[in-house]
């Protein structure tokens, strides 16, 4: 007799003691005068089955009586070994693991969206698929996660090399992941000094790219970011370099013309500059910006007092 498995849990269960039938009918050699219930054959001294209070011989048995198997779908003789869960028969030698087609007749087993699994096949089935194998990731994998998404970590490989990252830096773009030589080559914009990727932080002036550390004055190398500067043909000065060395210096008052702050306007003539506030007249020191004037002798007068030179 084989009994039905036993059931341990929602999805486990154990495989019992295997024997001839199930319980609900039993098998012997008829040693008295009894007919086939259903084709009436004799069946004295012949092999029979009594189930539900009838006696049959075991071709009428198989055709009318026997559970059919879930995986071969021809019945399970009287003969046979049978397994039984769930009110569902299989043969003991179709009793398989879904996946690796292990017997399981006498093993535990889990029960699993209708298919029968092996314990080891569980584990797999259960276990998050990598990214870039599709294989499972199992107890003691190495992996790298990003995103909710999982790659065993030889499998976490750069878009465009193929080298392996692994568990080290990267940079995603979009669907793709990129190492950090890469990225730089393909990706990060280079400084206009001096000519590397800026891989982080950096300025952008006037269009173009530099890293902090290499847009400096280039008189004293001051960092300039973040910085009051003054561009003159495409170098650059801070302020105080810009005044010492490159700004014209007032007719009037004889200090650097900036373009920062008070008189950041400039009066220019016959080759020399003033700021707004310093070009007045010579005689009464009225301010002439953005009025007549008259130049004489390198020096600027209102039109009344150049009347009277």
């Amino acid at each position: 007799m084989h009994p039905a498995l036993s059931e341990s849990s929602p999805a486990l269960a154990e495989a019992g003691s295997e024997t001839q039938g199930p319980s609900s009918y039993k098998v012997g050699t008829m040693t008295e005068k009894f007919d086939c219930h259903y084709c009436r054959d004799s069946l004295q001294g012949k092999k029979y089955v009594q189930k539900d209070g009838h006696h049959c011989c075991l071709k009428c048995f198989d055709k009318f009586c026997a559970n059919t198997c879930v995986e071969c779908r021809k019945p399970i003789g009287a003969d046979s070994k049978e397994v039984t869960y769930k009110n569902r028969y299989w043969h003991d030698t179709c009793f398989r693991c879904a996946k690796c087609l292990h017997p399981l007749a006498n093993e535990t087993f889990v029960s699993k969206d209708n298919k029968i699994l092996c314990n080891k096949c569980t584990t797999r089935e259960d276990s998050p698929k990598c990214k870039g194998c599709f294989k499972p990731i199992v107890a003691g994998d190495q992996n790298v996660e990003y995103k909710k998404t999982v790659w065993h970590k030889d499998c976490f490989t750069c878009s465009h090399c193929k080298q392996v990252i692994g568990t080290g830096s990267f940079f995603p773009k979009g669907e793709d992941f990129y190492c950090v030589t890469c990225h730089e080559t393909k990706f990060a914009k280079h400084c206009v000094k001096c000519n590397k990727a800026i891989t982080s932080g950096g300025i952008t002036y006037q269009d173009q790219p530099w890293h902090a550390e290499c847009f400096v004055c280039v008189t004293c190398s001051k960092k300039l970011a973040g910085q009051r500067f003054t561009a003159v043909e495409d170098q650059y000065y801070c302020v105080d370099c810009y005044k010492n060395f490159v700004a014209k210096k007032c007719a009037g008052c004889k200090n650097p013309i900036t373009g920062f702050g008070k008189g950041s306007s400039v009066v220019a003539y016959e080759g020399q500059s003033w700021h707004d506030y310093c070009f007045h007249c010579k005689k009464c020191s009225v301010n002439l910006a953005n009025k007549r004037f008259v130049f004489h002798e390198e020096q600027v007068y209102c039109p009344d007092c150049a009347k009277k030179l």
